[in-house]
């Protein structure tokens, strides 16, 4: 019996989520015989009901292109806002599934988007999540799509500063992307070469990463690259922000947690120009001139990377199996060469971070590279 199966792409966009539309859509279309129903602009579509035909045309040439031929959103489905109010909207969700005559629902996303689909699966949903962002930090996946295209791009990035810094005599400071996870600092730090890498799981002090400039500048070099993550931190302000954090993780009553996440984003607020406060200190420090680079967004646009095409196609294509088999309530997470379902309970709420003893960290320490501690 032909099933009908709805897909959305949720959260930030990252290279890759069209080309799992893709996958997905023509492993259902071509080789299962389903018919496939696309919903606008993530939660909301499944709020709003609003929703294309995914038909073999719609398929056709999307797979090099960037960001998502349906839209998302950063909504969550038990506090969605209207009006400026916060309203469980889980009953209106199923009501748009039940409407639709779905036996599936596919989402694409990180990880809100996993605490997402964990909450429509506990509401009898059957659905199924993809690990989706350039953070490489969704657990109980070897990696995820979007994140192999941003490497390559902040990699380029930090191969061009090269040549100015040099040029210049300069110290220059490269931010990258990564709230709380360095993996895409750390892989494409390594891979450009950067000489001091700086990663929110590793606090850094000011005159760690200056001895640094100081002893390359003892050897004969006259500038440095210096690769940021967005959510790195030195020790002072990770010691403000892990009490920020334990605040808000031991409020006794909702009153007082409410109260500890403003407090913790207001210390977040406070922290955001952490990498120009830490060039002003290194110029002084050690007085090369220093300069900063932010790459913001353009490390989520553009044409996805051949490894993430094929990861992406091949996610895609073993969702459509795992809906086949029935299997739900998962994840359809990379390990190896292959795939594997684990199950959202596992998933929704946990980050992968990277562990001090990871191999990259390993890897950096031994070729020289500055890690700030």
């Amino acid at each position: 019996m032909a099933k009908r199966v709805g897909i959305l792409t949720a959260g930030g966009d990252a290279p890759g989520l069209n080309a799992v539309i893709r996958g997905f859509g023509k492993t259902a279309i071509w080789h299962y015989g389903w018919e496939l129903v696309g919903f606008i602009d993530g939660v909301r579509g499944l709020v709003n009901d609003k929703t294309v035909d995914l038909t073999g045309p719609a398929l056709s040439g999307i797979l090099t292109v960037g960001g998502t031929i349906l839209g998302t959103s950063r909504d969550k489905v038990h506090k969605y806002l209207v009006d400026g109010e916060p309203q469980d909207m889980i009953p209106t969700i199923a009501q748009t599934y039940e409407k639709h005559k779905l036996d599936a629902l596919v989402m694409l996303g990180g990880g809100g988007t996993a605490k997402n689909a964990r909450r429509l699966s506990d509401a009898g949903l059957n659905v199924i999540s993809l690990p989706k962002t350039i953070d490489n930090d969704i657990w109980g996946t070897d990696t995820t799509f979007g994140f192999a295209t941003a490497m390559e791009i902040a990699t380029d990035a930090i191969d061009r500063l090269h040549s100015t810094a040099h040029a210049h005599h300069r110290i220059i400071l490269a931010e990258l992307m990564g709230h709380r996870a360095g993996w895409l600092t750390l892989g494409a730090g390594l891979a450009g070469g950067a000489d001091i890498i700086l990663i929110p799981e590793i606090p850094y002090t000011v005159e760690s990463v200056a001895t640094t400039i100081r002893a390359r500048m003892q050897r004969g070099s006259t500038f440095s690259v210096v690769a940021v993550a967005e959510g790195a931190r030195d020790t002072v302000d990770w010691a403000d922000y892990r009490a920020a954090k334990d605040l808000v993780e031991t409020a006794a009553s909702a009153e007082a947690r409410r109260a500890a996440k403003a407090h913790l984003q207001n210390v977040e607020l406070a922290q955001r120009e952490h990498t120009f406060k830490l060039a002003r200190e290194l110029e002084a420090a050690t007085g090369l001139e220093s300069r900063v680079t932010i790459l913001g967004y353009v490390q989520r646009g553009g044409t996805p990377c051949s490894a993430d095409r094929l990861l992406a196609t091949r996610l895609g294509a073993a969702a459509a199996d795992l809906v086949d088999a029935g299997t739900f309530g998962v994840l359809v997470a990379a390990k190896g060469d292959g795939t594997a379902p684990v199950p959202l309970s596992e998933v929704a709420g946990k980050l992968k971070l990277v562990p001090e003893t990871h191999d990259w960290v390993e890897t950096a320490r031994k070729v020289g590279t500055g890690l700030g501690d």
